[in-house]
């Protein structure tokens, strides 16, 4: 055997599952076709947040004087904040390039194709192909935009993630259609630079797998910013054939028709499973999605699967926990199954939304009696102080042992306040537990204590 493991596709969870088995004393090699650090590093999770960041320094100054800040007239340069963006994800995959030297990982530049007896072919952009061999062999070729059958992507006029990233210019109008994590993280990114923009969702809320209460109050900060929702509601077709595109919707009291510049379909993605030799390999897969038991053993002893590719959250901090769990039960060693119910979910628009665990909704439909606790950032000294105070933290505990079942925010820096929750529904906090722990003030986590205490009527502050 050329490596005791090989892995396909170097994103956060091949890279990371690459890593986590040189540790282990595991020879190792990572396929990758494109750049290292995969979408999330390059197209995806860090150089959006580089947009946003830039999205908001613009809000920031355009509010100056609510700060009591006086400033001349800002002006946004869309080349330049694309520009920092890609200079952001280049430095990230450099990063990753280093660890692979660190680690002494052979990267393997080409596509991976998977082929039975424990080999892996690797084409190069030559069209030159090799053939390796591992006792181990993980396949984490990610996903990509999902094309919807009436929203042919073109890439100039129709685009998907990718392409909204790298827009030569800044488009004056733009539909949105889905309103999940991509869609409103761009929906906010372009509004905010000044672009007209419309999201369309087929689902009655946005960010529809979010709590309720949350996507209503997305919803009301989402039209304070000028930024036009409509729910129940999905795009028909678009003419793309004059200068711009007309798009056809459907709601409810019928057909409209909205003209922009750009359409963006962020309706979710799709597994890249296709050409990769999974049939010819015996591979199961199902819906999409390559079947795999709790420690990643494909339907064929020897071949793995994680992230994107199998069912759970497709998220780059899940790929890379199944990667590690993956490999250390490839090392002999003993991991825990992932906990499935305690992934954070994270969307940076603003107000940012962060998640974990139950939805009320969920909870009584899993037949448990609640306690919620809600605490508004509108009564925190520090969101105040901040003039951050849209959103609010909701806890839903069990009645009957006191158990955290889920948590939802939306607010200002959410995404670093969820941890705490992940951390506690891991030890099996109690809201008792919550209550008695004391969180510095003035803070916006204080706002995590003060829900749980709403919960058990103990709140201090409202």
């Amino acid at each position: 055997m050329n490596y005791d493991v090989i892995v396909i596709g170097s994103g956060p969870g091949g890279y990371v599952a690459a890593i986590r088995a040189s540790q282990l004393g595991l020879k190792t090699a990572v396929v990758e076709r494109e750049s290292l650090g995969g979408i999330c590093l390059n197209w995806g999770c860090i150089p959006t947040k580089a947009l946003l960041k830039s999205a908001q320094v613009f809000e920031y100054i355009n509010h100056a004087s609510e700060y009591g800040i006086k400033t001349a007239e800002a002006e946004a340069d869309f080349a330049a904040v694309i520009k920092r963006s890609r200079g952001v994800a280049d430095g990230m995959s450099k990063g990753v390039q280093f660890l692979m030297k660190k680690n002494k990982i052979e990267v393997l530049m080409g596509t991976g194709k998977v082929k039975p007896g424990n080999k892996v072919e690797v084409k190069g952009a030559d069209g030159a192909q090799k053939e390796y061999t591992a006792t181990s062999i993980i396949v984490a070729t990610g996903g990509r935009s999902r094309e919807l059958p009436n929203l042919k992507q073109d890439g100039k006029k129709v685009i998907g993630y990718r392409q909204a990233m790298v827009l030569p210019e800044q488009p004056k109008s733009m539909v949105v259609v889905g309103s999940g994590a991509i869609g409103v993280e761009f929906a906010y990114f372009y509004a905010t630079l000044g672009t007209k923009v419309t999201v369309v969702e087929f689902m009655d809320n946005v960010v529809p797998v979010e709590d309720e209460d949350i996507s209503k109050q997305l919803l009301r900060s989402f039209k304070k910013a000028g930024i036009e929702v409509m729910t129940s509601s999905s795009v028909e077709s678009v003419d793309t054939s004059g200068a711009g595109c007309k798009v056809q919707v459907k709601t409810a009291s019928g057909m409209q028709t909205l003209e922009c510049d750009i359409v963006l379909s962020a309706a979710g993605v799709v597994a890249n499973i296709e050409n990769i030799g999974l049939e010819e390999t015996g591979i199961k897969t199902e819906k999409g999605k390559v079947v795999v038991d709790e420690f990643y053993n494909t339907s064929v002893k020897g071949y793995y699967a994680i992230g994107d590719i199998v069912s759970g959250q497709a998220l780059a901090h899940v790929a890379s926990a199944e990667g590690i769990i993956c490999v250390e039960k490839i090392a002999g060693h003993k991991p825990e199954p992932l906990d499935y119910n305690n992934i954070p979910g994270c969307t940076y628009c603003s107000p940012e939304i962060a998640s974990v665990g139950y939805t009320e909704k969920a909870a009584k439909a899993a037949g448990y009696e609640l306690k919620i606790g809600k605490f508004p950032f509108s009564a925190s000294g520090k969101a105040s102080a901040a003039g951050a105070k849209d959103g609010f933290v909701k806890l839903i505990f069990d009645a009957k042992y006191g158990e955290l079942l889920g948590a939802h925010m939306i607010g200002a820096n959410v995404t670093e306040m969820i941890a705490e929750i992940v951390v506690a529904r891991k030890l099996e906090t109690t809201g008792h537990e919550m209550i008695k722990s004391v969180h510095p003030h003035p803070t916006m986590s204080e706002a995590i204590m003060e829900a749980a205490a709403d919960a058990y009527g103990e709140v201090i502050h409202l």
